[in-house]
Order: C-alpha cells, then structure tokens, then sequence
C-alpha cells in the first residue's frame, strides 16, 4: 500500500489561513457531508471518533483522545490520528499528523466565519484563553484581520502573559468583562463548563466566537448573550444535538431551533447588519477535517 506520510513540519511550512478558508467555501459548495460521530467519557476524559465523507474529496477518519489532566503532567492534551482515503476506491491516501489538521481546521473553521460575520470595522480582538488553541488563533485573526490589535484574558495571567510575549505589542487583559466590551472579535477557547462570557458586556457591533465547548455539558457563554446575539454554526449536525453550547439553553428554552440562523451550507445566510452582535459555535466536525486533510494533502503534492 503506497500513501503519503505527512509531518507537521511538512504540512506547516506550506498552509496558509486564506487559502484554508477558500478550500472551506469550496468544500461546502460540494455535496452535503455525512458524519458520524462517537463520544466516549471517563470523566474528566473523552475519546471523540469522527468520520466524514464527501463525494469528491473522499473520506476522513479521526480519532482524537482529551485528557485535560495532562496539562498538569506538561503532556499535550489532544492526541490522537488522521487517515485520508480516496473517494475512487477506498484506499489510504494519507496519514496526516494529528495536530497539524486540528490546529489549522479549528482555527480556520473560526476565522471563515469571521471573515463573513465581523463588523466592518475591526480594530481590537480579544482572545479568551491562553492554551494551546490561542496561539493558532492568534495566528488565524492575524492573517485574516492585519490591520486589529489582540489583547489576551486568562483565568491563570502567567499563561497569559506568556502567550503574550510571543506576540509583540499583544496586551495581557485582567478584567474579563472590560475586556470583552472594547473588543470587536471576541473569540473564545476555553476548557469551562460553566459560561465565561456575559451577555451584559456585550454591545453592538461585536462578533463573538466560541470554540472550546465540545461536550454536552460545556459552555462557554450565557443565556443573556445567545439572547441577543444572531447565532451561528459551522454545522447544524455536529453542534446543537451534541454540545452543551446550544444543547442546553435549546433544552431550556433559552432559544429555539430557529434563532440557530444558518451552517457553512447556507452561506448567503452569513449576513450581519448595523449594530447586529454576532455569535459563531465552532463545533469543528469531521467533515472539517476532511476539507483540511485534502487541502494539505494537495498543497504537499503541489496541486493547490
């Protein structure tokens, strides 16, 4: 069996945010993705298998462990694999470094939305948390909007103020809700269950981005703020039956099914007017994955 072994230095030196975002849109002008997804949980520890496939790019396989204890061990807290396989027949294409597709799938999957949802204007960008999803953030934002300012809050400021030393001119925020009312772009990757983001902070014109809540238990910000907020996702399929974000105010009739506006596979949907807050859920399903390991895999093989 002949396939492609891809490192994540072989595949980092050749991505680029933009062009990740436009294989994105193109990925979603394909036929709809089937998924299927399983979770399995030994409190606090999750085992998630994701498999996508799409007609014209093939299948994805992904099988990534969460075990936020390692942190405390100085061990990586996501490990796991990425198989590509062909759409003509079936075989291996690809083994893709794990970390190499989550990194770029979830912060690209936040900056796609982004560039259709943020406020014309974007001047401040506010990244809540500082763990290992903040520094591509930081990266993704910084392609995608040069010309912003980034500011940093943590619950633990020694980590935010070392994230904010790889970044010159990057600022270490200490008051949460201060914070988030000056910026234009609140993006979120947190480990909380309990919501972090207040909807009595925010104002008009701010488009927020939530991407740490990934199980049905988790969330990232309150009722008040999905209230007011056009909410979006990147996947009907893989967000609201799934993940705490929406599940449980949809559970409690915070919202309705309906204020959920569209998926990537309604793009005219992706509007925003004056004053409008926006709200993003990054569920970063397999399909994602999909999209990301083929655009890798052709960026290596010198077709895009």
């Amino acid at each position: 069996m002949s396939f492609t072994h891809i490192t994540f230095e072989a595949g980092e030196a050749r991505m680029d945010w933009l062009g990740l975002c436009a294989a994105f849109d193109a990925g979603h002008r394909l036929p709809k993705a089937e998924i299927a997804d399983s979770f399995l949980y030994r409190t606090p520890d999750t085992l998630l298998s994701r498999a996508a496939w799409i007609d014209g790019l093939g299948v994805a396989v992904k099988s990534a462990t969460i075990f936020p204890g390692n942190a405390e061990a100085g061990k990586p807290v996501v490990g796991g694999v990425v198989n590509l396989l062909s759409d003509t027949d079936g075989s291996l294409e690809a083994v893709i470094d794990f970390h190499l597709v989550t990194k770029w799938k979830t912060a690209g999957d936040s900056l796609c939305a982004a560039l259709k949802l943020a406020p014309p204007k974007v001047s401040r960008i506010l990244i809540v948390g500082a763990g290992a999803v903040a520094q591509s953030l930081r990266e993704a934002y910084g392609a995608g909007f040069p010309e912003a300012s980034f500011a940093v809050w943590n619950r633990t400021g020694t980590r935010a103020h070392d994230l904010a030393e790889r970044y010159p001119g990057m600022e270490v925020e200490t008051d949460l809700g201060e914070a988030v009312a000056s910026a234009d772009i609140v993006t979120c990757a947190t480990m909380s269950t309990d919501p972090v983001i207040r909807g009595s902070w925010l104002r008009p014109d701010q488009h927020i981005d939530l991407i740490g809540a990934y199980r049905p238990d988790m969330r990232e910000a309150d009722d008040v703020a999905l209230k007011r907020a056009r909410i979006f996702v990147d996947s009907y399929d893989t967000t609201i039956g799934h993940i705490g974000e929406l599940k449980i105010p949809l559970a409690g009739g915070a919202i309705t099914r309906e204020d959920v506006l569209a998926d990537y596979y309604q793009p005219a949907a992706f509007t925003r007017a004056p004053g409008d807050i926006t709200l993003f859920k990054n569920g970063g399903g397999a399909h994602l994955d999909l999209m990301t390991s083929r655009y890798i895999l052709d960026l290596v093989r010198g077709a895009a």
